[in-house]
């Protein structure tokens, strides 16, 4: 049986979802680097790019059904700012046992849920960077600015492992707001 929110927002098979809180700078890393891939490239139509921002459970509804997840994320290690994380399926739950932000446990909740529920996501990985700057502004540090292309050039390479060949664009697209 379908939900309306596979009306609004059908199901793809591969899914980038960026988190992440905008108004305290880097906090909002994630959403950004979804911003960056989105504008600098091309997709095809199995990739769904969301931005997650700080929404918790009502994730759930727009990743049921993915087969592969790349959530791009500020995350809060024991390394230098700019270090540059990557966790993979079962590493996943455990780095999110290390809750940063409400974000965080809200994804937690929702990887957890769809395992319960036996649907969970085959390919989850958590690509993320350790945040210079957790004060309250709507733009990155300009450290994590800086970074914003390499780490979206790692992302492009899990998205090739994940199949997906994502066309870097002549003209970057300008987002609206």
């Amino acid at each position: 049986m379908k939900s309306i929110y596979d009306e609004i927002v059908p199901v793809a098979p591969v899914t980038v979802l960026g988190i992440g809180n905008i108004i305290l700078r880097d906090e909002g890393f994630g959403v950004r680097a979804m911003e960056y891939l989105e504008e600098h490239y091309s997709f095809p139509q199995e990739v769904r790019l969301l931005d997650g921002g700080t929404l918790g459970p009502e994730l759930l509804h727009f990743v049921t059904g993915t087969e592969k997840l790349l959530i791009l994320d500020a995350v809060a290690g024991d390394a230098a700012p700019g270090t540059v994380y990557r966790f993979e399926n079962d590493a996943v739950m455990a780095h999110f046992q290390e809750k940063m932000s409400s974000h965080e446990i809200g994804i937690q909740d929702v990887l957890a849920w769809l395992t319960v529920t036996g649907r969970s996501i085959p390919n989850v990985v958590v690509l993320g960077m350790q945040p210079y700057e957790l004060t309250a502004g709507l733009t990155l540090s300009p450290e994590m600015a800086a970074a914003l292309p390499s780490f979206a050039h790692r992302a492009v390479e899990e998205l090739v492992r994940f199949g997906v060949i994502p066309k870097e664009r002549s003209v970057p697209r300008r987002q609206t707001a």
